[in-house]
């Protein structure tokens, strides 16, 4: 499965634990880290759940994305 390790290094470049991204995007810190740790497969996250964690991030949902993972977009 892909992880998403961008994800896990935009969070702790802004020094966030996972616990404070999930008050801030209101996504569980359990799904963040299977997010990071690559236990639930990106094709099935929703939309949603991206955009609430890049908004609380400050940064683009594609950021969010490996770089493997950003070649399919745009």
């Amino acid at each position: 499965m892909e992880r998403l390790k961008e994800l896990e290094r935009i969070r702790k470049e802004k020094s966030f634990a996972r616990e404070e991204l999930e008050k801030l995007s209101g996504v569980k810190s359990e799904t963040i880290q299977a997010l990071e740790r690559g236990k639930t497969n990106v094709d099935n996250v929703k939309l949603s759940t991206l955009i609430s964690l890049a908004k609380a991030l400050h940064c683009k949902v594609i950021d969010l994305l490996d770089k493997d993972l950003q070649r399919y977009i745009a």
